[in-house]
């Protein structure tokens, strides 16, 4: 069996992968926007959540030669999951609910299998990044330690060759957009389906595989995004946080269909 027909035999029968616009991920991000306007504490409260773990992640490595690997390697793996809880509010919202920030935890309880499922393959990527951030980082930085400062604004950069930078650019980007494939829609598809993870990542993939471009400017979006939630010594990710959270569940509505029996 090769890659592509394992792909299409682990797509759940009733779902069906359509075509969406080129710009339709600024539609994505609009009605994020609308989800997080409607019920904003909750929302705020997962972005505040998830904010926090990355600046602990970020304050207690500060001082290890491994830092810039271990804060986006925790990121990797604690973001998709824990975007459910923000997947479970526009589910709610879309069903005319009342959203609670209580009643988004519904679902990692509902889908909590699927969901440490999804969580271990993640953790298995990450482990890889890991690795080979560390063995890059010790060979190109040995043993200067890089503050919290430097590696929110870039200047532990100096200590590197360019050469160096990329290649650490380049394995990193490759790592992180394979995550990006597998997990484009997982998290919605788990949460409304309770589908176990393999076959959510491989709906994930196929959706990347029918809508190239679309998705290239998705990525574009949350890459530039999230810099700005770095940028801004994470304040800005409270908000961008949960807004790609609710975005992704609309770009799941968008590009996943159900199939009438």
């Amino acid at each position: 069996m090769n890659i592509q027909s394992y792909i299409d035999h682990h797509i759940p029968v009733q779902f069906s992968i359509k075509h969406v616009p080129i710009l339709r991920p600024l539609n994505w991000l609009t009605l994020a926007w609308q989800d997080m306007s409607h019920h904003l504490r909750a929302s705020l409260a997962h972005g505040l959540i998830v904010t926090s773990l990355l600046l602990v992640t970020l304050l207690i490595t500060s001082i290890h030669v491994y830092v810039i690997a271990a804060a986006i390697t925790g990121f990797m793996l604690i973001g998709p999951i824990l975007s459910a809880g923000l997947c479970e509010q526009s589910r709610q919202k879309e069903q005319g609910k009342t959203v609670r920030f209580d009643s988004s935890l519904k679902g990692l309880k509902r889908c909590q299998s699927s969901l440490m499922q999804f969580s271990s393959i993640l953790l298995g990527f990450t482990l890889v990044w890991f690795a080979i951030s560390g063995l890059l980082l010790l060979v190109t930085v040995g043993d200067v330690v890089p503050s919290l400062q430097q590696l929110l604004w870039g200047s532990s950069f100096d200590i590197v060759t360019p050469m160096q930078l990329t290649l650490y650019t380049v394995i990193g980007g490759l790592l992180a957009s394979i995550v990006f494939v597998v997990s484009v829609v997982t998290i919605p598809a788990i949460i409304e389906n309770n589908t176990s993870a393999v076959d959510a990542m491989a709906t994930s993939v196929k959706v990347v595989i029918e809508n190239i471009p679309t998705m290239l400017v998705w990525a574009a979006l949350i890459v530039i995004l999230t810099g700005v939630g770095f940028a801004t010594y994470l304040i800005g990710m409270i908000v961008i946080y949960p807004l790609l959270a609710h975005a992704s569940w609309h770009a799941y509505r968008d590009l996943v269909g159900n199939k009438a029996f």
